[in-house]
Parts: C-alpha cells; sequence; structure tokens
C-alpha cells in the first residue's frame, strides 16, 4: 500500500525540526533502544495518528532486516516514541564500537515526514 501523494508545494519537514531530543542507547547487550522526544505534544500526535514511525522506515534508516525492529512503543507521559532494534554486534564484544550504545541513533536525522 503507497502513502498518500502530498499536495502540490508541502515540503516535507525533517524530524530535527519538531524533535527535542533523539538518542539511542543500550537496551541490555543484545538490544538499542531509540528515543525521539517530541517538542510539543501536537507533533507526538501526528506521529501517532500518521503511524509515521514503522518497522519498515526503521529498518531502511538503519540498513537492518524489519524483523529487527523489535518494538515501537508510543509513551505519552514524555511525549516519546521508543523503538527497540537488535544490535549488529553484543555490547562488549569484539569488533563492538560504541559500549554504550550513545552513538547509534544519527540515521534518525534523515527522518522526513
Amino acid at each position: 500500500m503507497r502513502a498518500k501523494a502530498r499536495k502540490t508545494g508541502e515540503k516535507k519537514r525533517s524530524i530535527l525540526q519538531v524533535a527535542r531530543v533523539i538518542r539511542s542507547k543500550n537496551s541490555g547487550p543484545f538490544e538499542l533502544t531509540l528515543d525521539i522526544m517530541f517538542r510539543e505534544k501536537r507533533y507526538f500526535n501526528l506521529f501517532k495518528e500518521k503511524k509515521i514511525i514503522t518497522a519498515r522506515k526503521i529498518a531502511r534508516l538503519y540498513r537492518i532486516p524489519e524483523s529487527d525492529v523489535l518494538k515501537i512503543v508510543y509513551f505519552e507521559p514524555s511525549q516519546a516514541i521508543k523503538v527497540t532494534i537488535k544490535r549488529k554486534i553484543p555490547s562488549g564484544a569484539p569488533g563492538d564500537t560504541d559500549i554504550y550504545g550513545a552513538q547509534q541513533h544519527v540515521p534518525l536525522f534523515n527522518l522526513e515526514f
């Protein structure tokens, strides 16, 4: 199913315009959690209602199989979306370059809506 076409002249917006915080962190040694906290409730509601964040979109941004996107949670009290994905390499294993998972949020910067 394809997304609806945009109205003529309507420009895409960047997540950076509406998010207050975008971060990543470990969710155990085998998972990462990506947090998007919105500046205003209306943006949180927009993303929730329009389902702008999907497993498919996260998989594309992170170049991972869609099955590696484990959870997408809308957390109302902090106007945040929490996405949990499988880590490519367990935290602290040989070859891991980010033991805390704190530098894995950058692909989200490319999200447009």
